[in-house]
């Protein structure tokens, strides 16, 4: 990438690790965290490849890297509100970053982050969880139930393989293979889709109430 200086030239922007780990995100959102590798980075950053051993050490520290930077887009727990609140943001914002980084659901659970924005996302989501009366160890769980609902939902929502104006169609599709007089209820339910009478939507904020609510008594009995 080249910028044009005051004299009119074209000059180089200079590697940063800022750069080249902003590159690389752009690159895991077009074609999945699987294409990415130091060599294509370099090509996309015009670069060789040596160059980026600068900035980064090697494909991992890229990895943690892009996965802290999408923690940083997502909203963290508002300690001024009340709690429930500020959980119910944090998990719509986590769900929604998650959604525009499709990659990045499975590197965030599967990896220790320890970058400064995952650093200020669990201890503010803690603090939050603290200061409105959970326990410590209570706190440990709530918070790790709701980052389950959160990130088993968005896996599913990414990898589900019928689209959602296609359900009915597929529920008439299968019904013959889900006879009556051997799976009645799943029967039934597939009827309901295919005719119409429930659109069989899955809904973020359904379970996300259930895991709030259910936490709520739980501090209530703390």
């Amino acid at each position: 990438m080249a910028k044009t200086n005051n004299l009119g030239t074209k000059s180089r922007v200079p590697l940063s690790k800022e750069r080249v780990l902003r590159t690389a995100m752009h690159l895991a959102d077009e074609g999945g965290i699987e294409v990415l590798s130091m060599r294509k980075l370099a090509q996309a950053l015009s670069v060789k490849a040596m160059s980026l051993y600068n900035h980064v050490a090697n494909k991992d520290d890229i990895i943690d890297g892009i996965v802290d930077i999408v923690v940083s887009e997502i909203k963290v727990p508002d300690l001024s509100i009340d709690w429930k609140t500020a959980m119910r943001q944090r998990a719509t914002s986590a769900h929604e970053v998650l959604l525009r980084h499709p990659w990045a659901t499975m590197p965030l659970v599967s990896r220790i982050n320890v970058g400064p924005a995952m650093l200020r996302y669990v201890d503010t989501t803690l603090g939050c969880l603290l200061e409105a009366g959970f326990s410590y160890e209570m706190a440990d769980h709530a918070w790790n139930v709701i980052d389950s609902h959160i990130y088993g939902f968005t896996l599913q929502e990414l990898n589900f393989p019928i689209e959602a104006a296609d359900y009915s169609a597929t529920a008439t599709d299968y019904l013959p293979m889900i006879p009556a007089d051997k799976y009645p209820y799943m029967n039934l339910l597939s009827h309901h889709v295919a005719e119409g009478r429930y659109d069989g939507l899955h809904d973020f904020e359904f379970g996300l109430d259930i895991v709030l609510d259910g936490l709520d008594r739980l501090r209530d009995d703390n």
